[in-house]
């Protein structure tokens, strides 16, 4: 029941959902390229995907010093269809704005 409201809590924000739908279409994004394209400090950026994290939405790899974070597979179709929903909202998104590598 933990994770099931965990899940439920991390789709409460406008932000989160943001970031979901933009992980989703640009695949594996550095921190980094999440604070420059958001225009969000890192401390913030960070608490939000930490909250996607510990809801089962995303995964991170870090490379050297750089920690990047992913849509996680395999996911459970409470989070798929949550994904595919996000989708279809009409959401204005920053462009990917490259800061490292």
């Amino acid at each position: 029941m933990d994770i099931f409201l965990k899940t439920v809590s991390a789709l409460n924000d406008e932000t989160r959902i943001k970031l979901l739908k933009f992980i989703d279409i640009h695949g594996k994004c550095c921190v980094c390229d999440l604070e420059n394209s958001f225009e969000m400090i890192q401390s913030r950026l960070s608490r939000h995907l930490k909250i996607l994290k510990e809801a089962g939405f995303l995964k991170v790899e870090r490379e050297g010093r750089w920690a990047y974070y992913s849509i996680r597979t395999p996911l459970d179709e409470f989070r798929i269809s949550a994904i595919k929903e996000i989708n279809t909202l009409d959401i204005d998104l920053p462009n990917l704005k490259k800061a490292c590598n």
